[in-house]
């Protein structure tokens, strides 16, 4: 396997294709997820990523009144899609690796099962509150923060884990990279606390950033500036998401907290139905790319929430 620093540093100028997968919600057919992946290789992705969703609490009400707690997991087999990926396509798989749900001891379990199958890239992040909840709460002995989780990632890279004391053990070789928020996180106080945390992560160890979904890229822009200016020199991968539905108009800007741009907002709004709106929304990704391949942009990153039709008329246009 190599690190997606190093199919950047051995694509050289040239950008690369790569996109996001989500894992099927239990009981469905992995081929399914598979089979939308297929047409997408034609575009020759050195890497996929796989999603991690963390638990969900469901309250279920008892005969005598009393109402019982049940957690589920609604997608889980991130660990076998990857290994899936690797064995049908021999692409690089990148797990998703999430503090929220998980103790420390889960996490370097998990990490171990990923080394055995020789996984070694990793994308690290705190990760939503369980649902219902509103507010992220770590798991006890969990960490509250991905830099944390990027330490622990690091440790394990230098043989260190959690409780083998001065025994030496082999070290893990994992590539990890970490989220960032053009427009901000919405936790954030302000855009200077948002560099702060973000140069954490660098600090402790990350190699690579991708961002969170933006549809200006004078967004992007301005946040590689703002990166480099701060002293963070890794790579950073914009995160594009084509407009797919007139709904996701205001659905999107209200989860991930981001700014639809005026023309964009028009131009879905003058749609008849979703079929028009997904025609716009494939347009202005295609604009999207080129613009972000002119200005050198490592790899466009496709977050295709489990749909690859739209995806290829982009690359088709792109790459």
């Amino acid at each position: 396997m190599t690190k997606i620093v190093d199919h950047i540093r051995n694509a050289g100028d040239k950008t690369i294709f790569s996109i996001e997968v989500i894992p099927p919600i239990k009981g469905d057919n992995l081929k399914n997820l598979l089979d939308n992946i297929e047409p997408l290789i034609e575009f020759k992705p050195p890497f996929i990523d796989v999603t991690y969703h963390r638990e969900e609490y469901i309250e279920r009400p008892e005969p005598d009144g009393t109402i019982r707690k049940i957690v589920t997991r609604k997608r889980p087999g991130t660990v076998g899609i990857c290994s899936a990926i690797m064995h049908r396509f021999g692409v690089d798989p990148v797990p998703h690796v999430l503090c929220g749900g998980f103790t420390k001891e889960e996490t370097e379990d998990f990490l171990i099962d990923l080394q055995y199958l020789g996984i070694d890239n990793v994308l690290v992040l705190r990760g939503d509150p369980a649902k219902p909840f509103k507010d992220f709460k770590p798991k006890e002995n969990g960490h509250a923060y991905a830099s944390e989780l990027v330490e622990q990632v690091c440790s394990m890279n230098q043989g260190v884990y959690l409780h083998e004391g001065e025994t030496a053990l082999s070290p893990t070789d994992f590539c990890i990279g970490v989220a960032a928020y053009p427009e901000k996180h919405f936790e954030a106080l302000d855009h200077d606390t948002d560099f702060k945390y973000l140069k954490l992560k660098i600090d402790k160890g990350a190699d690579y950033i991708v961002t969170q979904m933006f549809f200006d890229n004078s967004k992007y822009f301005d946040f590689v500036r703002r990166c480099r200016e701060a002293g963070i020199h890794v790579p950073i991968i914009p995160g594009l998401k084509p407009l797919s539905t007139r709904k996701q108009l205001e659905v999107l800007p209200r989860i991930f907290h981001l700014q639809m741009p005026e023309d964009l907002i028009k131009a879905v709004q003058a749609c008849e139905n979703d079929q028009q709106a997904r025609q716009v929304g494939i347009e202005w990704c295609i604009q999207q790319s080129r613009e972000l391949m002119a200005a050198g942009a490592p790899v466009l990153h496709y977050y295709t929430m489990g749909k690859s039709d739209n995806i290829v008329k982009i690359a088709r246009e792109v790459f």
